[in-house]
């Protein structure tokens, strides 16, 4: 009964306490400290193994946990032997919000990509382009050229390719892929996998 009797004082000391400062109560500070230093190091240590031995990521959240102790002071009212398993579990929750709001956003890139990335509106980058690609088939013989428009020009599949143009389809596919190579020297900055 007194435990309750002095659980229910302290609620109404804080709801007096809110109501006067006409805001929420919150943990006293020497409370809160003693806290840190009692369960800090543990809860630093649990968080670095939840964020993969991110010390800094993992002190950001034993800050957010001590913040969270200290905006609910009715946590340090409770019949608990100790208050690690409830800064645990709020660390935890947290740890696990954080990974999944960075998994939610989308990967960052730095200014670097942005201005090497050619903009979308831009012709002029289109038109360059197309004049590299027929300068670069101009340059391959007559047989290579006729199999690369069929296939890459018409959308014609291998064997369709090789009925129009009289040849087997194994000569198609090998005069796709010499023909390839030598597109891919001729281009600048092509990464295909035909020139390797």
């Amino acid at each position: 009964m007194t435990t309750a009797g002095t659980a229910t004082t302290a609620g109404a000391k804080t709801a007096d306490r809110s109501a006067t400062a006409g805001e929420r109560a919150l943990t006293d500070e020497r409370a809160l400290a003693r806290l840190q230093r009692e369960h800090g190091p543990a809860l630093l240590s649990f968080l670095r193994g939840l964020t993969y031995g991110d010390r800094q990521r993992a002190e950001d959240l034993v800050q957010e946990t001590l913040v969270r102790a200290w905006q609910h002071p009715e946590a340090f009212e409770r019949p608990y032997e100790s208050m690690r398993p409830w800064l645990f579990t709020v660390g935890r929750r947290l740890a696990i919000d954080a990974r999944r709001s960075r998994l939610a956003r989308p990967a960052e890139i730095g200014d670097g990509v942005l201005a090497t990335t050619p903009d979308p509106c831009d012709r002029t980058e289109t038109a360059v382009a197309s004049l590299d690609v027929r300068a670069a088939v101009d340059t391959l013989s007559p047989e290579h050229r006729a199999v690369l428009e069929r296939l890459y020009f018409s959308g014609l599949t291998v064997n369709e390719a090789a009925e129009e143009l009289g040849i087997p389809p194994g000569t198609v596919k090998s005069r796709s892929y010499y023909g390839l190579r030598a597109l891919a020297r001729c281009l600048p900055g092509y990464s295909g996998s035909a020139g390797r």
